[in-house]
């Protein structure tokens, strides 16, 4: 805290000059595989480095010198820069490519900017992926620390960006297009992220105004490569929440790679440390692969494969919740019977062929199959009463209801079950071309077909009884009930029912222009591109209604040629289309309506990045950046919908508009030597205006996020190292009864914040070795330690459950709290 105190002050009032420079990378073969164990060497220096196995390199080197450095390896060819000066505002990428004809580099153009920061594209290291704690480790557990990324569940991977919803976000695993489950109501239902963090040789996010080249979704991008092994490795991460195994391997000459992930998860560590008491038995397990084979230089197939079987059974007996203020102390105690037993299945499989053509054309075929199974059955009677709990203190019976003022009964049905089947076929190209600049231009372009079959069938329904009178729904007129009888048919509180058989079929095609070159000394980078969506939508009595929609997109950058400068500017806008989905087409009863038309947002996002360095108390630099954004959307044919926990329930009639605007600002570097941490803020209001009634807040308006994450380790012990995850946001809309008027229930939940802490004791490292003839001798990782999630057990709220007491006509909302202080061990082992 004193060094981060200190590097506030220091930021405020000087701004220090660079002593060292950073380059680094990863080295790939001529067949663009990650070389591990590569040397690389500082000529006439004692500085050096190595390869790690995804290829990846750091190398440290005195800023503002000529340098040569070169890059050796026993099965290739060495290749070498002359004459390198690095300025040291930013660490310098560069990733060579050892090809065996080739035996030196000569000249090489190396810019200090990435094409990525351009772009306006966060790209994060994998193995802080690893690294730190969450409830649901992994990429999207550090998305979350990001500004703009909301998500106030842990126990979900869905996340939230810039006021759009789960559903506007599109993933990509090797360029390959993924999907989540339909019916997942709450957090702790689900399983696993579609993503295995130990496959993952790169991550790239970017929160609005992304590129042509990119899906028709609203608000993000998450970009995923999964690592090409080099050598036969294996690794292990084993704690109380379950087991991560990989294998990796080469074979045929290393023509052939493989790897291979299994992943085991029960969840019941935290479903059982909540406040209903419950036999539960949430079980997740997938197995993920990915195959390549190069036929030739110029030809290879690859193949990604994911089976995930996920089971929740949950059975709940009793609770207790207190709530309310010490002077109106309020608790709900319930006894249930019945249970919920979920059941989702999926299965995915995606084969990519990729042609060079030459040097400057690359083509690729891929295609992709996703079939998933969803059971959602649920029979849940509740018994409830409201009380008074005992607030006196030090007394025998503090927090026990002693005085009871209404009872009641709750009785919730679903039979719920999806069949979907996806199938798409895709062509991408791309072409350099050539026009006398150091930096090539580039066009991009695909084609997309898409199919999609689902098969629903929807059963709920919910009765409610208080005092022995059935609570009928919010259409049905008020009755003088008990004081005069009431005649009518009983009728349930809610219900749901629905059979759909549904076909959407797409075709989607994009083309993209980039160049990359100088206005005067400043370097400018640029892209442009337009995409179109057409999509049909039919299916057993569904009049077949078929619609189209184009996006132009285009970014703009520039490096100004300032001196002792490192600054970048960006500008992004374009028109983004979100043609509905099957969940977007189904309304809150359950009925499809095939008139929905595509969502429209018109982006504008004006960003900076600031490189520079800070010298520390010993008297070197460290490298940090600062990228603020600040944004503005406005939308129109808004598919408005209420949220409960992670269910969206869409009502299917694009019946608003909407705006979002706010500012993202994130400070990453090394506030600890050799790690990277940062800090983010985040400020954002969203609102939409329903059928002309006027703006309220949206489902997703969260004003205002703090994020820390930090890597540290005992400088006395630096093999002990701790990791933190604080996430601190706003309160979100929300709590009020599902059926409510959002304009007559404006309800805020509390504020969010979590901190979870990790501290992992390495006994084999990067920078520690086994002793010869140890058991420990064969292993590249090897650690043990402990993970504290929640470690000031702050009550964070999910939503309201809403009771009712027909004697007093009151509603009571109880709150629905998250996952308590909760204690874990953990231990990784690779070889």
């Amino acid at each position: 805290m004193k060094n981060f105190l200190l590097f506030i002050a220091l930021l405020a009032t000087s701004f220090m000059y660079a002593q060292e420079a950073i380059i680094q990378g990863i080295i790939l073969d001529e067949n663009n595989k990650p070389l591990t164990d590569v040397n690389i060497n500082v000529l006439g220096t004692t500085l050096g480095t190595a390869s790690d196995k995804t290829g990846f390199y750091r190398l440290v080197v005195p800023a503002n010198q000529k340098l040569t450095i070169v890059f050796t390896s026993v099965s290739y060819k060495s290749a070498t820069i002359k004459d390198l000066e690095l300025d040291g505002k930013a660490p310098l990428e560069f990733n060579p490519v050892l090809k065996t004809n080739i035996e030196q580099i000569t000249e090489v153009f190396i810019n200090n900017t990435r094409t990525k920061e351009f772009a306006g594209i966060i790209n994060i290291n994998p193995t802080i992926v690893r690294a730190i704690p969450g409830v649901q480790p992994g990429v999207e557990n550090l998305l979350k620390s990001l500004p703009g990324v909301s998500s106030n569940n842990e126990l979900s991977t869905q996340y939230a960006v810039r006021g759009g919803n789960f559903d506007e976000n599109l993933v990509y695993i090797n360029e390959i297009e993924v999907y989540r489950p339909f019916l997942i109501r709450s957090g702790q239902q689900e399983g696993l992220s579609i993503v295995n963090a130990d496959l993952v040789r790169s991550v790239n996010f970017s929160a609005g105004g992304f590129q042509s080249k990119y899906g028709d979704k609203l608000s993000s991008v998450l970009d995923i490569d999964y690592r090409r092994p080099t050598e036969f490795g294996a690794g292990i991460d084993a704690s109380f929440l379950g087991v991560n195994a990989f294998v990796e391997g080469t074979a045929f000459a290393k023509a052939a790679t493989g790897i291979l992930g299994v992943r085991y998860r029960n969840n019941s560590l935290f479903v059982n440390s909540r406040e209903t008491e419950a036999i539960t038995r949430p079980v997740f397990i997938d197995a993920q692969t990915y195959l390549t084979y190069q036929l030739s230089p110029k030809f290879e197939l690859s193949f990604l494969g994911n089976i995930a079987i996920n089971s929740y059974e949950f059975e709940p007996l009793t609770s207790q919740t207190n709530f309310g203020t010490v002077n109106d102390a309020q608790a709900l105690l319930i006894d249930y019977d019945g249970g919920e037993n979920d059941q989702y299945e999926t299965y995915f499989g995606a084969m990519k062929a990729s042609y060079d053509v030459n040097k400057l054309l690359n083509l690729r075929f891929i295609t992709s199959v996703y079939h998933t199974q969803e059971q959602e059955h649920f029979d849940i009677l509740g018994r409830y009463r409201i009380g008074r709990p005992n607030t006196n203190i030090g007394g025998d019976d503090l927090g026990e209801v002693d005085f009871t003022r209404g009872i009641g009964s709750e009785l919730d049905h679903g039979r719920n079950d999806l069949d979907a089947l996806i199938v798409s076929l895709e062509h991408k190209g791309t072409l350099e071309i050539d026009t006398g600049k150091k930096e090539n231009d580039q066009l991009d372009w695909g084609l997309k077909f898409n199919s999609e079959d689902i098969r629903d069938r929807l059963r709920e329904y919910t009765v409610i009884d208080s005092a022995g009178f059935n609570i009928r729904p919010t259409s049905v007129s008020a009755n003088d009930q008990p004081y005069f009888s009431y005649v009518a048919p009983l009728d349930s509180f809610e219900t749901v029912s629905a059979d759909n058989d549904v076909q959407v079929i797409r075709l989607q095609a994009f083309a993209q222009y980039s160049s990359r070159g100088y206005l005067g000394d400043h370097e400018v980078y640029w892209n442009a591109g337009v995409r179109s969506h057409t999509w049909n939508v039919s299916g057993q009595d569904i009049a077949s209604t078929t619609q189209t929609v184009f996006s132009p997109r285009g970014q703009v950058a520039i490096k100004p040629a300032w001196k002792n400068n490192n600054m970048l500017f960006r500008f992004s806008t374009g028109w983004y289309d979100q043609p509905p989905l099957y969940r977007e087409l189904r309304n809150q009863q359950g009925v499809v309506n095939p008139d929905v038309k595509a969502q429209k947002s018109v982006h504008f996002v004006l960003g900076n990045d600031w490189s520079f360095d800070w010298m520390a108390k010993d008297g070197k630099n460290r490298p940090f950046k600062l990228t603020s954004e600040a944004y503005y959307k406005n939308l129109t044919d808004v598919n408005t919908y209420t949220l409960e926990n992670v269910r969206i329930r869409y009502r299917a009639n694009n019946n608003a508009t909407a705006y979002a605007y706010g500012l993202d600002v994130r400070l990453a570097g090394e506030f600890v030597k050799g790690t990277e941490s940062w800090i983010s803020l985040g400020y954002l209001k969203t609102e939409e205006n329903l059928d002309g009634r006027g703006f309220i807040a949206r489902p997703t308006d969260q004003r205002l996020k703090v994020a820390f994450l930090f890597q540290d380790y005992v400088p006395n012990i630096p093999n002990l190292k701790a990791y933190i995850n604080m996430v601190y946001s706003s309160g979100l809309p929300g709590g009020s009864p599902s059926y409510a008027d959002p304009y007559d229930f404006k309800f805020r939940l509390k504020d969010y914040f979590r901190a979870d802490l990790g501290v992992q004791f390495v006994l084999v490292g990067d920078k520690k070795k086994a002793k010869e003839g140890s058991w420990l001798q064969n292993f590249e990782e090897f650690s043990i330690g402990a993970q504290i999630f929640n470690i000031f057990d702050y009550n964070n709220q999910i939503s309201n459950l809403w009771v009712r007491d027909v004697a007093t006509s009151a509603q009571y909302a109880v709150p629905v709290r998250l996952t308590p202080r909760v204690f874990n061990l953990r231990l990784i082992a690779r070889l």
